[in-house]
């Protein structure tokens, strides 16, 4: 199997709706962020399908090592051989690379968040730096547009916590800082048994109205010299909106299931941005 074949299925295989906003790139763009999507996607499996915390800080410490051997000309995983002969044409760094490490390690070291500015950092690197490099490969020509794509990633990581409460709960994580838990008088041990409350409604309508305010910011971010260019990343936000409506629509009914779009709903939403422009 060639290292563009083994990346593409990596990312057709994940159901993302990060696929669906691949579809409409032209074969270089689509080449880049595919690459780069299945780098995360191994990182993040790291953790997700750990057994062994122990056998998991050896992988992630093994990823490090194999991106700086890459930078250096070394590559030796298919994602890897994939993703570098990209890097220099679209600005791909070793630095955001660790970042997204670095943010997995934070999984394996932390289950709870005190307060919001800590959970920020954790959203910082898996996905502020994952949105930077994902502008750059769209195609970008005014500085403002990383911020766009910082607050963007940001949007779209609080989203998936809202939705994987449930799941996460289940590894006994929770991303929900424990500031507004205590907020809302929303124990941890309900969420890890996932119990339903009016409280815990609460304090999900609050972690939703976060997230829209942030999609908000992030769209009032976006230079216009750049919006044709990011359309990828404006059909993830509307999907991702979607989703986040749904979750809304359903009352947060997010601690037995995982409530998610179908296949046509995410193209759909994908094909409002790319042919009429809106969100």
């Amino acid at each position: 199997m060639t290292p563009a074949k083994y990346v593409q299925d990596k990312a057709a295989a994940s159901g993302s709706s990060f696929y669906y906003a691949f579809l409409f790139l032209p074969a270089p763009k689509r080449a880049a962020i595919t690459a780069f999507y299945a780098f995360c996607r191994e990182v993040d499996d790291v953790v997700d399908d750990m057994v062994d915390p122990t056998v998991a800080h050896t992988k992630l410490a093994w990823w490090r090592t194999e991106v700086a051997k890459a930078y250096a000309g070394q590559a030796s995983h298919p994602v890897m051989q994939a993703l570098m002969p990209l890097t220099a044409e679209f600005g791909i760094e070793q630095r955001h690379l660790q970042a997204v490490i670095e943010g997995c390690q934070m999984d394996l070291e932390q289950t709870r968040y005190l307060d919001y500015a800590g959970l920020q950092r954790y959203c910082h690197l898996v996905a502020g730096e994952v949105g930077e490099v994902a502008a750059r490969i769209f195609g970008q020509t005014q500085e403002q547009t990383t911020q766009y794509a910082h607050k963007l990633g940001q949007a779209l990581q609080l989203t998936n916590i809202i939705r994987d409460v449930g799941e996460d709960a289940l590894r006994g994580r929770i991303y929900l800082p424990v500031s507004e838990l205590q907020q809302f008088d929303v124990k941890a041990h309900e969420i890890l048994k996932r119990t339903y409350s009016d409280r815990f409604t609460a304090l999900m309508q609050f972690q939703a109205q976060r997230a829209h305010g942030l999609y908000d910011e992030a769209l009032a971010l976006l230079p216009a010299q750049d919006r044709r260019a990011q359309k990828p990343g404006l059909m993830m936000a509307s999907i991702y909106r979607a989703l986040l409506r749904e979750i809304e629509r359903d009352n947060f009914q997010v601690l037995h299931q995982r409530i998610s779009l179908t296949p046509l709903r995410k193209l759909w939403q994908a094909w409002k941005v790319q042919a009429l422009g809106r969100l």
